[in-house]
């Protein structure tokens, strides 16, 4: 239809959408896993991997020295990215593996790329999804919904079980439901999981997998690394093509890809890029070209390739000529993994969780306090640092505000909007009044200021007692009969000393702010800045 045919009013809206986008930033959100606080140098000076490319993006805009996960686990976290939302309010426990769904995004619910998209930017994701799909059977059944005989214990977890028998019950000629291109992105290419743990190794190119898997993973017939940080690799089903070594390095060729394709075809309408790392979940197995390059083992040199993968974003940007108008938002899922921080910290001096206590799974702040940096040319300032407290699930409201986008009651209950503390503008107001924290147990933890308060005992996530590598770890209960815990994070940021008893007033406040804050539905406010 040629535009003069339309009418007016629709030609009108259709030239200002078209003017407004013209004026927006590109944002490409880069989104690591398992990438801990003291993982990266411009936040730990003790750091034993080089990070030159992150430390050089800090030095280019900010770094949030007080950000947060959404929850201490992956699946949660993806969900109140894009939706803005804790994901303790859809009552969701655990993380999803191999063909798991449904989506927990529902279809109805408004999300951070179709914000965008209804700005008039083009949305692509590449990487890991795993907030859910629907796989079907032959006969069209969901395959979530298909109980599965029970299967003898394995003596080894990573053997076969109910997760390679749901994978063989699905019929792969058919479209896979409910994944990116269902929930506002325009291209998609990556897992539905984690790449190289689940029982599913193929790759999703939109809503279908064009190489569907064939056989079971032959660890050793694949030469794959075997060492400390290797055993998180279950035996699950693999396509001919999927090589388990080198899926970030194809990940970034599909991210480069897309940036420079769109530029070429589309070079006057924004984009939103979200580049969703493998790196660093364990397994570690560093792509080829990087294997030994650091003196701290395959897991450092994963968090060294995985610096490079956003030096790469970074010098594509710079090529194409859209560096200057484009917000590079980079950060963490979540704390470092167990399995990497004890390892590392014996054999290499490194500790992904300095200088905090806990790590992935964990309630205390090595669990989910993450790494957080921004750029955007002559909007913020280089070199800048904020101690705001924000989370991830901040992004939307503030890609919203960026984008003009007035947000609705139903959506982004818990996102706030912080571009003034990213744009240096917000003169030392506090923007969040509190902050909301959960584990994969869905246990809760409330921020205020100075003062966090954990809903329940221990760590709500590792338990510290069952396991061996963990033990050296429990620390003294300075207050073994409370039910919950109190800490000041300004006085004892190694939340050592719980002062449950000692604070009875501000046990109650944080207490009575948290049940609040479940009960209405929402921790944001009614009435956006």
């Amino acid at each position: 239809m040629k535009l003069r045919s339309l009418p007016y009013a629709v030609l009108s809206i259709l030239v200002a959408t078209a003017a407004k986008a013209a004026d927006q930033p590109n944002i490409l959100l880069i989104l690591a896993d398992d990438l801990g606080y003291g993982d990266v140098g411009i936040y730990n000076p003790e750091s034993k991997v080089p990070t030159p490319n992150l430390d050089r993006l800090a030095a280019e805009g900010i770094r949030f020295t007080d950000a947060h996960s959404p929850s201490t686990v992956c699946t949660p976290t993806r969900y109140s990215l894009l939706t803005g939302r804790m994901a303790f309010r859809i009552n969701y426990k655990g993380v999803f593996t191999g063909v798991g769904g449904p989506c927990l995004i529902t279809e109805d619910q408004l999300t951070l790329p179709q914000i965008l998209r209804n700005q008039g930017y083009a949305t692509a994701m590449y990487g890991k999804w795993h907030i859910g799909m629907t796989f079907r059977t032959s006969d069209g059944q969901p395959v979530y919904e298909i109980e599965i005989p029970s299967i003898p214990k394995q003596s080894d977890w990573r053997e076969p079980s109910e997760g390679v028998a749901r994978v063989n019950l699905v019929d792969f000629s058919k479209r896979v439901e409910d994944g990116p291109l269902d929930r506002g992105f325009d291209h998609f290419f990556g897992t539905a999981c984690c790449p190289t743990t689940d029982w599913l190794y193929a790759f999703i190119d939109g809503d279908r997998i064009p190489v569907p898997p064939t056989a079971l993973l032959d660890r050793e017939a694949a030469g794959l690394p075997v060492h400390p940080y290797s055993r998180d690799n279950r035996r699950g089903m693999i396509a001919p093509d999927f090589d388990l070594e080198e899926v970030d390095m194809l990940f970034l060729k599909k991210s480069k890809t897309f940036l420079e394709n769109h530029v070429k075809t589309r070079p006057d309408q924004p984009f939103f890029l979200f580049h969703s790392t493998q790196a660093v979940h364990l397994p570690s197995f560093p792509g080829n070209d990087f294997k030994e390059k650091t003196d701290a083992g395959p897991h450092g040199d994963f968090i060294f390739q995985l610096d490079h993968i956003v030096g790469e974003l970074m010098k594509t940007l710079n090529q194409l000529g859209i560096a200057d108008n484009t917000l590079v938002i980079f950060t963490s899922d979540n704390g470092p993994e167990v399995t990497s921080v004890v390892n590392m910290r014996a054999d290499h001096s490194h500790d992904g969780a300095r200088p905090w206590r806990g790590m992935k799974r964990d309630q205390w702040e090595g669990g989910h306090r993450v790494p957080f940096i921004a750029r955007w040319t002559g909007k913020i300032k280089p070199g800048s640092k904020s101690d705001q407290t924000i989370c991830l699930t901040d992004i939307m409201a503030t890609c919203a505000a960026i984008t003009d986008y007035e947000l609705p009651l139903n959506a982004a209950e818990d996102s706030f909007n912080i571009l003034p503390s990213l744009i240096g503008e917000d003169h030392g107001k506090t923007i969040r009044p509190f902050t909301l924290h959960q584990t994969m147990k869905l246990e809760l933890a409330i921020r205020r200021g100075k003062w966090k308060y954990l809903d329940h005992q221990g760590s709500g996530g590792n338990n510290y007692e069952s396991r061996e590598n963990l033990k050296p770890y429990i620390l003294p209960e300075s207050a073994p009969e409370a039910p919950a815990q109190l800490y000041n994070l300004e006085e004892d940021p190694g939340e050592t000393n719980n002062l449950y008893f000692k604070h009875p007033d501000i046990v109650r406040e944080l207490k009575a702010l948290l049940d609040a804050s479940v009960e209405s539905g929402r921790s944001a406010p009614l009435k956006r800045s």
